[in-house]
């Protein structure tokens, strides 16, 4: 009841998208089946995904394979609104003693994406390979699945969710596989002050320079809201809602060859400018303080404006601003990470952030806040990066984005374009330094 009850939603956005002209729409991760299950309340539900090879129509051949009344659904809703319908669901393969990975129950069981296209044929699946620390009920893939297809409107790429924060596979499709447009259904828990979804996703497609089609959950309880469709030079739509329950479908339009585009960014040395330079100021009034379980250094911005230093470890982050007015009941710090991520996921991060307290408390700073009061004239933030991997992010009051208020310099600068249009929360860099991750799970424990 309850998978029919959200299909019946996902084909109403369906049709809608449909409607107004879309060629393709992705829905959410978590989408039908939600997440109140373990692995074995959930198995009788999961479908047989056969490889896409095999040029299979559901609507039309439901009998083909084992039952899928989902997969049957889904390829008669793409094929009945002549669009490509990308859906999160769950896939089954059996597997005997001979595997010795195989699961005490007899079977695999996978987070996984399909894809229909505008006739009902499974052109993709995908099976998760980042699986988030609480997806106990779906085991991890034998290796990292790098799937794409081809359409007249351009080279897509899949995967889902925590995928995001790792190398394979999103940055072998996007570097390697030059995907020109990524889709991304998530179940994604907004983490402030640096971690929301709109706010991550929309840097890391300016950051990799493709375009992100961002389908989110929506759902209270766990801090999950925030879809967007993102180009490499900015968000073309994104929604951000903490007030109700209800969906929201977004449509625009995209660029289908992102790098054909003669908007497309050029390429951004991210450390030229941060190692050209010398020390802004001194480190005698650094102090620590933590974001999302990570142990920054800070500096606090004590004047209406000026030029700011702090390092960590190896990395220094500068910034140079200028607020509209120093207000007396708000603090804005400096914050530079440099080290290995480890709770929820282990990876290396090297981030410079200038971010506003939560309270006048310096203990406070790095703790998540939603609302602000500062508007900045000019900020220029850089960081003496050792990854060509940085994710630029400006967040304003009330979680929002700043399309068109920012730029990234070739020498690694970002900075504003003409003020703010609203008070800052944060601007970020955001780094991620693959090579020096620790080993997938996976292969980890072979």
């Amino acid at each position: 009841m309850l998978m029919n009850k959200n299909m019946d939603v996902l084909e109403r956005a369906i049709k809608a998208a449909a409607l107004q002209g879309a060629h393709i729409i992705v829905t959410p991760e978590d989408g039908i089946y939600g997440w109140v299950f373990t692995r074995e309340t959930i198995y009788p539900y999961l479908e047989d995904i056969p490889d896409p090879q095999m040029n299979w129509i559901p609507c039309t051949d439901p009998e083909r394979f084992a039952p899928a009344p989902v997969q049957e659904r889904l390829s008669c809703m793409a094929r009945s609104n002549a669009i490509y319908v990308v859906a999160n669901i769950g896939d089954k393969k059996p597997c005997n003693s001979s595997d010795l990975k195989c699961p005490s129950d007899g079977h695999y069981q996978y987070n996984t994406d399909v894809v229909f296209d505008s006739e009902g044929k499974l052109v993709a699946r995908y099976h998760k390979y980042n699986l988030f620390v609480t997806e106990t009920q779906f085991d991890y893939p034998k290796e990292p699945e790098f799937v794409t297809f081809n359409t007249s409107f351009g080279k897509f790429g899949i995967f889902t969710c925590a995928d995001i924060l790792f190398h394979d596979p999103a940055v072998v499709l996007v570097s390697k596989l030059q995907v020109d447009t990524v889709l991304f259904p998530t179940a994604w828990m907004n983490t402030l002050p640096l971690l929301s979804a709109s706010q991550f996703h929309s840097a890391w497609a300016i950051g990799m320079g493709v375009n992100f089609l961002s389908a989110n959950t929506r759902n209270s309880s766990l801090d999950m809201t925030g879809s967007g469709i993102y180009a490499p030079d900015g968000p073309r739509a994104f929604h951000y809602n903490t007030e109700t329950e209800n969906g929201h479908l977004l449509v625009a339009e995209l660029s289908s060859h992102p790098r054909l585009s003669p908007t497309y960014p050029t390429a951004v040395n991210w450390s030229s400018y941060a190692t050209s330079i010398k020390r802004f100021s001194p480190d005698n009034h650094d102090f620590s303080g933590v974001i999302y379980f990570d142990q920054f250094t800070f500096t606090e911005l004590t004047k209406p404006e000026g030029n700011r230093t702090v390092c960590h470890k190896d990395l220094c982050c500068h910034l140079s601003y200028k607020m509209v007015e120093k207000r007396e009941d708000e603090v804005y710090v400096l914050g530079a990470f440099d080290s290995l991520h480890v709770v929820e996921g282990e990876y290396y991060l090297q981030i410079c952030t200038l971010l506003k307290c939560k309270s006048t408390d310096l203990k406070t700073c790095g703790q998540p806040v939603a609302t602000a009061h500062t508007s900045f004239d000019t900020f220029s933030l850089s960081g003496t990066f050792a990854t060509s991997y940085v994710f630029p992010e400006v967040l304003l009051t009330g979680v929002q984005l700043a399309p068109g208020e920012f730029k990234v310099l070739c020498d690694g600068r970002l900075i504003n374009q003409n003020g703010t249009s609203k008070p800052v929360l944060s601007v970020t860099l955001f780094g991620r330094w693959y090579e020096k991750d620790p080993p997938h799970p996976q292969q980890a424990f072979p």
